[in-house]
């Protein structure tokens, strides 16, 4: 049964507030909007990046860089995404997979495993916002360029903070990481810069590669 039990004021509040930032910009992506303001000063039209879960951040991506490539698990989902790009002329920047072997949680995947064809420091972001979480964002470590963003949605889902956030199901230190490579993922990238935001609905955290 599904539980209400995080409908207090102050989420219905949070709610509110991104129901009225996602109408006022049905073009951006479905990320914290302080992320994706910082994205969008920080991102530059050469640039090329990857991302595990499709939607309005491929389209929002394929605008502002050169290259992307975007692995999605839906076949329906893909075939609608398919059908935006076409229409905007965006398909010649967006190298879009579909494996839907994503719906399973592990390692081996051919969802998972398209990190594996990106040589070391090739790229200059990775979203990771899509299945099997976890694989993808530990796989995209070495993919990143210096001074590169890895960006993981949901973040709150999977690991754990001090300061609990505000969003529902979000972790604490006691329930400690969401899976064993969750926490190889932390321990790998806690020294590199973190910019962890919260709108009381989910968090997106990006971890900044070390120059």
């Amino acid at each position: 049964m599904r539980s209400f039990r995080h409908w207090t004021p102050t989420y219905i509040r949070d709610r509110v507030a991104v129901m009225r930032y996602e109408r006022a910009n049905p073009e951006a992506p479905w990320l914290t909007r302080e992320i994706t303001d910082l994205l969008h000063s920080w991102l530059k039209p050469g640039y090329v990046g990857l991302e595990f879960g499709s939607g309005r951040s491929t389209l929002w991506f394929a605008a502002r860089v050169r290259r992307l490539t975007s692995v999605e698990h839906d076949a329906a989902w893909h075939a609608t995404i398919s059908s935006r790009l076409v229409e905007r002329g965006l398909m010649s920047i967006v190298d879009y997979r579909l494996y839907d072997d994503g719906a399973t949680d592990g390692q081996g995947t051919r969802y998972a495993a398209v990190a594996g064809e990106f040589p070391a420091e090739s790229l200059d972001f990775v979203l990771v916002d899509g299945m099997c979480r976890d694989h993808c964002a530990l796989a995209s470590i070495p993919l990143l360029k210096r001074r590169g963003w890895l960006i993981v949605d949901n973040v709150n889902w999977y690991v754990p903070r001090k300061e609990r956030s505000r969003s529902p199901k979000s972790r604490s230190l006691a329930d400690g990481y969401a899976s064993d490579v969750w926490r190889e993922f932390h321990q790998r990238v806690e020294k590199w810069k973190s910019i962890w935001t919260c709108n009381g609905i989910s968090d997106t955290a990006a971890w900044i590669k070390p120059s």
